[in-house]
């Protein structure tokens, strides 16, 4: 039958293989604990917050440069 479908049965034997490697390896992985989650997400939401602060403040110094740059060149004919 898996002839009939275009998959040999040494395929299912690949995935069979993988999959049992992947349990093994699932069972060796440390999970970070509540703390460790709770720290990592705090220092996450304040860095963005931190390079939300630094990219308005370029936002705004490139604004007004290239407004007096345009503003220099408009008015100068």
């Amino acid at each position: 039958m898996a002839e009939e479908l275009g998959v040999s049965t040494n395929s299912w034997l690949h995935l069979r293989d993988y999959v049992t490697e992947v349990r093994g390896e699932m069972k060796r992985v440390t999970w970070p604990g509540k703390q460790e989650i709770y720290g990592t997400t705090v220092m996450v939401i304040l860095t963005t917050f931190l390079f939300g602060i630094y990219f308005a403040i370029c936002d705004w110094g490139f604004r007004h440069l290239v407004g007096s740059i345009l503003r220099a060149f408009l008015h100068t004919r």
